[in-house]
C-alpha cells in the first residue's frame, strides 16, 4: 500500500541498484544503542524526545534550517531533562523523512487532475504534470540528502554545538521576545550554576559537550528500505541502515502487510502509529509479528488518538498490551489526531488540541500505572505560522504570513518550547509517584 507507481520500471530498477551499491547511512551498533535506551523507556526510565518534519525536501538540505531544528530539539531535551529529572532519548524525524502517505492518489485543482505529492522522495510539489510524475531516480537524490543532513547532524552534536555552555548562545536567536523566555534564561542559569560546580569539583564535563542524537523515519518506500538492507558484519545479520528507528505508518501497519513482512526481518528498533480504531487483539498482533521473541526495546507504540478521544480509546489499548506481559516504549504524538482545515483551505492544527491530547496522554498513563515514555511531534526551527495558538495566540488570519508546509502543519520553535515547558511539568508530578522495576544487571554489556 502507498507505494508510488513508477512509468519505467528500467528506470526503477537501476535506482534500486544504485543504492545497493550506496554505503549505510548509519550502522548496527548504532542501532543497538538505541534499541538500549528504548529498553530504558520501556521500564521507566528515560523519555523520548522525538520531532522533526512533517515531510523534509531537499530544497531544506541547508546548514543554517538543519542548525534550527537541531536547536529546537536540543532545547527541548535540555528543559525535559533538567526540569523533569529524566534522561531524554532524542530522535530526529530527520535524515530520510522525504516520503508521504496520502488518503487520495489524485489532487484536483480548477478541473486538472495530478497524482497526489507525495513528498520529494517521489515526486515534486509544483502542480504541474511533470512535476508530479514518479520519479525513481529521487530515490537516490533522497539517499544524498539524508548523507548529507546526517554528516552535519553529527558534525554539530559532537563539534561543540550542543554543548551546554551554548545554553545562553540558543537563547540570544531562539525565543526572544517569547513569554517563555524568562522561564528559559531561568532554568539556564541554573544549569550554567551546576556546571560550574561540578567543575569546581572535578567532575569531568566531557559528558555535557555532546549528545547522542538518532535519526528516524517512517519506513513508507519499500524500495528504498529493502535497498538499504544490509547484513551487519558482526552479527551477521540484517539492519534497515536509512535509519536508526524506522516507523510503520497508520495507513500501512496491517499485520500481514509489506511494512511489516519488510520490518520483521530487521533488527532496527520499531515504531508502530496506532490511531483511535486499534484494538489491543491488533497492537499485540502487529507486535508479535514484528518482535516475536520480545526483545527489550525493539516495539515503539506510537498513539495518535486525537484530544477528543484519547481518554476513552487509550486505556483499554494499554491495559490489553500490559495484560499481555509485552514490555513496550508509549508514545504520544499529538498532532496527527488534531488536524483540521480553515475555510481558506490551510490544513492546521490547534496547539490547545496538541496540549489536549498530552494531557490525556499523561492521565490514562497515571490512572493506569504505567510509563508515559515519549511525545513525537511535527516541528521547525522556523517562525512559521501553520499551528493555531501558543505562544503568539496565532489565528486563522496569521496562517497566510508564514505557511511553509509541503504537507501537514508543524509547531514553529516558540510553540515547541512552550510544550516542552508543559510535557516537563506534567513528567516531574508523575515522576514522584511512579516507582520503576529494579534495575538488573548486564554483565556483558
Amino acid at each position: 500500500m502507498q507505494q508510488p507507481s513508477y512509468p519505467d520500471q528500467a528506470a526503477r530498477q537501476r535506482a534500486i541498484d544504485t543504492l545497493r551499491r550506496l554505503p549505510p547511512l548509519v550502522f548496527a551498533g548504532e542501532c543497538d544503542e538505541l534499541r538500549g535506551k528504548i529498553a530504558q523507556v520501556a521500564t521507566g526510565r528515560a523519555f523520548i524526545l522525538q520531532g522533526g518534519d512533517c515531510a523534509e525536501t531537499f530544497d531544506g538540505v541547508r546548514a543554517d534550517a538543519i542548525k534550527a531544528k537541531l536547536r529546537v530539539l536540543l532545547a527541548m531535551s535540555v528543559v525535559l531533562t533538567y526540569a523533569a529529572q529524566v534522561p531524554v532519548v532524542k530522535i530526529g524525524r530527520i535524515a530520510g523523512q522525504y516520503a508521504k502517505p496520502r488518503s487520495k492518489d489524485d489532487e484536483v485543482r480548477d478541473g486538472v487532475t495530478l497524482p497526489a505529492y507525495r513528498g520529494d522522495a517521489v515526486n515534486g510539489f509544483e502542480f504541474t504534470e511533470q512535476a508530479r510524475r514518479p520519479d525513481p531516480e529521487r530515490l537516490v537524490r533522497m539517499y544524498n540528502a539524508s548523507a548529507a543532513t546526517l554528516n552535519l547532524v553529527r558534525a554539530f552534536v559532537k563539534g561543540g554545538f550542543a554543548d551546554l555552555r551554548q545554553l545562553h548562545a540558543w537563547n540570544a536567536s531562539f525565543v526572544r521576545d517569547t513569554h517563555v523566555e524568562k522561564r528559559y534564561e531561568q532554568l539556564a542559569g541554573e544549569i550554567e550554576r551546576a556546571l560550574g560546580f561540578m567543575e569546581a569539583c572535578g567532575v569531568d564535563g566531557e559528558t555535557m559537550r555532546t549528545v547522542d542524537f538518532y535519526a528516524s523515519h517512517e519506513a513508507l518506500l519499500l524500495d528504498y528500505e529493502y535497498a538499504m538492507t544490509r547484513i551487519d558484519s558482526r552479527s551477521h545479520e540484517p539492519y534497515d541502515t536509512s535509519a536508526h528507528m524506522v516507523w510503520i505508518g497508520e495507513r500501512t501497519r496491517q499485520p500481514h502487510g509489506a511494512q511489516v513482512e519488510l520490518l520483521r526481518s530487521v533488527h532496527n528498533p520499531l515504531g508502530i502509529k496506532l490511531g483511535p480504531s486499534t484494538t489491543g487483539k491488533v497492537a499485540l498482533e502487529i507486535a508479535d509479528r514484528l518482535d516475536p521473541t520480545r526483545i527489550p526495546g525493539r516495539i515503539t507504540f506510537i498513539t495518535r488518538m486525537g484530544a477528543q478521544a484519547v481518554r476513552e480509546k487509550l486505556p483499554p489499548l494499554i491495559e490489553e498490551v500490559e495484560a499481555s506481559g509485552r514490555k513496550v516504549a508509549w508514545v504520544c504524538d499529538p498532532m496527527h489526531g488534531n488536524t483540521f482545515e480553515t475555510s481558506k483551505g490551510f490544513k492546521t492544527r490547534e496547539y490547545a488540541a496538541v496540549v489536549e491530547e498530552l494531557n490525556g496522554f499523561f492521565d490514562v498513563h497515571e490512572q493506569l500505572g504505567t510509563w508515559p515514555g515519549g511525545v513525537h511531534v511535527e516541528l521547525t526551527g522556523d517562525d512559521v505560522t501553520e499551528c493555531l495558538g501558543g505562544a503568539f495566540r496565532l489565528s486563522e488570519e496569521d496562517l497566510e504570513s508564514r505557511y511553509e508546509t509541503t504537507c501537514d502543519p508543524r509547531l514553529n520553535r516558540n510553540q515547541s518550547l512552550e510544550l516542552a515547558f508543559m510535557i516537563a511539568e506534567r513528567l516531574n508530578h508523575y515522576r514522584s509517584k511512579y516507582a520503576p522495576a529494579p534495575l538488573t544487571p548486564d554483565w556483558n554489556d
